[in-house]
């Protein structure tokens, strides 16, 4: 439940001043008790991504981004230097979620491709899907360390949608979601057969095409 909630806040389903659903809610939706509730609400208020107000409910706090991990200026190097940071972290996590993934996380993640699929098909940004398909391998580890590095880079996860217009050049955009929807899939594959050295191999390739595509406004 606290993945969960953490995931739709991270990725903006629920956004910075929205009212989280009531405890009967919840216990309905996770079946799960009031106390689990309770607890989930407390753990996402102690990472500052909620805050309660009593009689009123529970709501949405704006995000604040580590200082060690902030991109200030948001250029080509500060963006490579997080996709060097996710080779060596992902390419684990990958093996491991190869190994540990449930059905359930499985089908979670043919449904992000499928919406990444369908809105590169469109012109639209794939931001959304993409971080949701590399927070669901972390998630999918079992090793809560994962994800948390994950959302604490947030939006720096995403390159295309980090770099000032003026160092995008004229790349074509949509040619660079078609690609990297195609290595998606070959990590996908690799998790699907659980077949860990494949999807090392998969994913070491995404994240060194998405370094290499800066030139720098590439999809990851």
């Amino acid at each position: 439940m606290v993945s969960e909630l953490t995931r739709r806040i991270v990725l903006g389903t629920l956004k910075p001043g929205d009212k989280l659903p009531s405890e009967n809610t919840f216990v309905k939706e996770y079946g799960v008790s009031r106390t689990v509730v309770r607890e989930a609400l407390s753990r996402l208020q102690a990472s500052g991504l909620v805050e309660t107000h009593h009689g009123k409910g529970t709501f949405v706090l704006e995000r604040v981004t580590h200082n060690g991990l902030r991109l200030s200026h948001e250029t080509a190097n500060n963006v490579r230097g997080v996709l060097e940071l996710r080779l060596g972290l992902e390419t684990q996590a990958v093996a491991l979620a190869a190994l540990r993934r449930t059905d359930a996380q499985l089908a979670e993640m043919r449904q992000a491709l499928d919406d990444y699929e369908t809105l590169a098909s469109t012109g639209d940004s794939c931001a959304e899907p993409d971080k949701r398909f590399h927070l669901l391998i972390a998630e999918a580890t079992g090793n809560p360390y994962f994800t948390d590095i994950l959302l604490h880079l947030g939006n720096a996860m995403i390159p295309r949608s980090r770099i000032a217009p003026e160092e995008r050049g004229d790349s074509d955009l949509s040619r660079q979601a078609y690609l990297a929807n195609l290595e998606h899939e070959a990590i996908y594959n690799a998790i699907r057969r659980q077949d860990t050295d494949a999807a090392r191999a998969a994913m070491w390739t995404h994240l060194t095409n998405s370094r290499e595509r800066f030139t720098p406004e590439s999809e990851t």
